[in-house]
C-alpha cells in the first residue's frame, strides 16, 4: 500500500510538473509576460487586412478582431509583416504568436494549428468588363488560350492549377496580386473569395465577376497558431466563443460589409 502510494504521490507530481512546464512554455504566458501580442498578416486582403505604405498601419476586420483580443488580454498589439508563402513558417519559427484570418487547408494543417472558425468564404471567377462576354459558368475559364492569374502562396494557387489543367497559370509573387495581373491585361482571370472580390468590384468599376451556376470551396476561415501550444489554442478558441456570444463577430462582419 505504501508503494502504490508513493508511486501515486510521484505520477500526480510528475503530471503537475508536466503541466506546469506546457503552460510556462505557451505562447500565453509569452504574451502576458512581454505585455505584446505579435500577429502576423499580409496586408494584401481587403477587407480583411490593409497596409497603408506611407503610414505601415494597417485596417480591416482582421485587425479589429486583433486590437480587440490584445485589449483583453491587456497587452499591445503588434502586427508582423508577412506573406503568403512564409505564413505558416512564421507561426512554426516564433516570429508571431498567431496570424490574423487564412484559410483552413490539409497542407497548412500539417504544420500548424487552427482556431476555431468565425467566418467562411466562397470562391467565383472574376475578369475585366471588356474580356466577360467570352466567358460562361466554370468550364468557359477552363480553355487553352485562357490566362489565369494567382499570387504565390495563397490557397488560391493551389485550387487554380486543380481547377483549370487546360489553361495557362500565371503565378506572380506578394506583393503582386493576382487581380492586378488581370487589371493591367497581362492575364485574363482570377480567382479570390467573396468576401475580397465585393471589395474589389467596389473598387475597380471595370472588374466583373463571372457568371457561374455556383461557388466552389465553401472555406472556413480561421487563425493560424502553434501546432502543439494547446494551452493557447484553448485561450482563443474560448475567447471566440465568448465574443460570438456577444455579438462582436457580427457587429465587425457588418462594418467591413461581410
Amino acid at each position: 500500500m505504501k508503494l502504490l502510494k508513493k508511486l501515486g504521490l510521484a505520477a500526480g507530481f510528475a503530471a503537475t510538473v508536466c503541466a506546469g512546464a506546457a503552460n510556462a512554455q505557451s505562447a500565453l504566458n509569452d504574451i502576458l509576460n512581454g505585455g505584446v501580442l505579435k500577429v502576423g498578416t499580409t496586408g494584401d486582403w481587403n477587407p480583411m487586412s490593409v497596409r497603408d505604405p506611407a503610414t505601415n498601419s494597417y485596417v480591416g476586420y482582421d485587425i479589429d478582431v486583433m486590437t480587440q483580443l490584445a485589449a483583453d488580454l491587456g497587452v499591445e498589439l503588434e502586427m508582423v509583416p508577412t506573406d503568403w508563402k512564409t505564413l505558416v513558417n512564421g507561426v512554426v519559427a516564433g516570429n508571431y504568436h498567431m496570424t490574423g484570418s487564412a484559410s483552413i487547408s490539409p497542407s497548412r494543417m500539417k504544420a500548424a494549428g487552427y482556431s476555431d472558425s468565425y467566418i467562411a468564404v466562397e470562391m467565383f471567377p472574376f475578369t475585366t468588363d471588356d474580356k466577360l462576354a467570352g466567358f460562361d459558368g466554370w468550364d468557359s475559364v477552363n480553355q487553352q488560350g485562357v490566362k489565369v492569374a494567382t499570387t504565390l502562396g495563397t490557397s488560391f494557387e493551389k485550387m487554380v492549377k486543380e481547377w483549370f489543367t487546360d489553361a495557362e497559370i500565371v503565378v506572380v509573387e506578394a506583393p503582386a496580386r493576382g487581380f492586378q495581373e488581370v487589371l493591367s491585361g497581362r492575364a485574363d482571370v482570377f480567382v479570390t473569395s467573396n468576401i475580397e472580390g465585393a471589395t474589389l468590384l467596389e473598387k475597380f468599376p471595370n472588374l466583373r465577376q463571372i457568371e457561374v451556376s455556383e461557388a466552389r470551396a465553401p472555406t472556413p476561415i480561421a487563425m493560424l497558431l502553434p501546432q502543439a501550444d494547446q494551452v493557447w489554442i484553448n485561450y482563443i478558441n474560448s475567447w471566440i466563443e465568448l465574443k460570438k456570444a456577444q455579438g462582436f463577430f457580427a457587429e465587425v462582419g457588418v462594418k467591413w460589409g461581410l
